[in-house]
């Protein structure tokens, strides 16, 4: 007898049939994958604005696309106002910068200004480092150090202060530096400001009457232009030298 069984010719037919069409689907949901669109950062809350420092924004000043707009004239940014404020650290450059909440662990290297006068970002190749404004203080002295950071990148995925804008008052950042000492910071706020009204007075400028000693990091955020490839607001996280930690002293790790 011969006779065709479950397995034969028909049969095999159909369930190569079946293969390739799955195959196809398959691909259709890579592509569809690869086209989705990227992640967008967190962006900060109305909760988390820093309502101390509203009062003491100055008047826009022009930014440009970099994470950080350009540092006020000397002498343009708002007086502290502190009588006989204690003494910061001695200038020593931050090394790395560690964020628990959002997960950030990076490097930090130097950067300075570009040939229109805005501060630098370190290259988008390498958005896992942050930026330090080094013409500024440094983090623990007297004033308002600046650093900067990538949002993204389109070729490597989120960059270094992606989750920036996840930030909330009370979160703490510490920043290394060269002398070993980590200084420890604590939120008082997030921000959001459109790039033409970047508050340059407000970032650079002194730390204001409760500490002398502050932190400002920056990057992009808002929404993003797909046609000019760009986000239109700076994400701001402003911050403090944290309770119980004087200016001139350190917290070691």
């Amino acid at each position: 007898m011969t006779g065709k069984g479950r397995g034969g010719p028909a049969t095999g037919v159909m369930l190569a049939a079946l293969v390739v069409v799955l195959a196809g689907v398959g691909t259709g949901l890579l592509v569809a994958a690869f086209h989705a669109p990227p992640p967008r950062p967190p962006q900060p809350v109305a909760q988390a604005r820093p309502a101390r420092l509203a009062a003491a924004v100055p008047a826009p000043e022009p930014a440009s696309p970099t994470p950080a707009a350009h540092p006020p004239a000397a002498g343009s940014a708002p007086t502290a106002g502190t009588p006989d404020p204690q003494p910061g650290l001695a200038r020593s450059q931050p090394t790395r910068i560690t964020i628990p909440k959002i997960g950030v662990a990076a490097p930090v290297v130097p950067v300075g200004l570009d040939r229109a006068g805005a501060v630098q970002a370190p290259p988008l190749a390498q958005a896992q480092l942050a930026g330090w404004y080094e013409p500024g203080p440094s983090p623990g002295e007297d004033g308002s150090a600046v650093i900067v950071g990538h949002v993204d990148s389109r070729r490597t995925g989120p960059g270094v202060f992606f989750r920036l804008g996840a930030l909330r008052p009370g979160d703490t950042i510490e920043v290394t530096r060269a002398d070993g000492a980590t200084v420890r910071f604590t939120v008082d706020g997030v921000e959001a400001y459109p790039k033409a009204a970047f508050p340059a007075g407000l970032v650079y400028g002194p730390a204001g009457p409760v500490a002398t000693a502050a932190l400002r990091l920056v990057t992009c955020g808002g929404r993003y232009d797909a046609r000019a490839h760009a986000y239109l607001d700076n994400v701001i996280v402003f911050a403090t030298l944290s309770p119980g930690q004087s200016t001139n002293e350190s917290v070691h790790s």
